[in-house]
């Protein structure tokens, strides 16, 4: 397992030569060896252990592909990032090689956020630190996008940013 050994040579030697690397947290796309590898040498500060959650392989002839979920744990930090991945792997000088690979960060939570009885109390502390600011964008920006506000003194439901931001 290559990226278990934590050396961005050892990860980037597992792609082709015309491998192309999409990868999770750089906007850049990776096409050579030497890009490759620049990339693994900061990702692989994190001590990232991954783990495939699901997946579908197809096979062809001197080719295949393996696209589902994956999660990694951060070694260096603990935290956990669940991502979808796809892998297109060629058979090149002896030796099975990524041709493709593109991850990328799920776009949903996968969890609901624990949050404690204090902690909702102290909710009300932002939005009151906002309310004293006496900058209505700054008010405005506590709430949630589908927000509806029933204001004190009004008997018009604010339901969009603008509206809460008039009030």
């Amino acid at each position: 397992d290559a990226l278990a050994t934590l050396d961005p040579t050892k990860v980037a030697a597992r792609y082709a030569k015309k491998g192309v690397l999409l990868p999770t947290v750089s906007d850049q796309a990776r096409t050579d060896f030497a890009s490759i590898r620049s990339y693994f040498v900061n990702f692989l500060q994190l001590k990232p252990q991954g783990e495939i959650l699901e997946s579908h392989v197809t096979i062809g002839n001197n080719w295949c592909q393996d696209a589902g979920i994956y999660e990694f744990t951060m070694g260096a930090t603990g935290k956990k990032v669940k991502g979808r991945y796809s892998f297109v792997y060629v058979f090149e000088d002896g030796e099975w090689k990524i041709s493709h690979h593109h991850s990328s960060v799920m776009p949903e939570p996968t969890m609901p956020q624990a949050i404690t009885e204090e902690e909702v109390r102290n909710l009300f502390q932002l939005w009151n630190s906002a309310l004293a600011t006496e900058d209505a964008d700054v008010v405005a920006s506590r709430y949630s996008k589908n927000a509806v506000l029933l204001p004190t003194v009004s008997d018009v439901p604010r339901t969009s940013y603008d509206l809460i931001q008039d009030y």
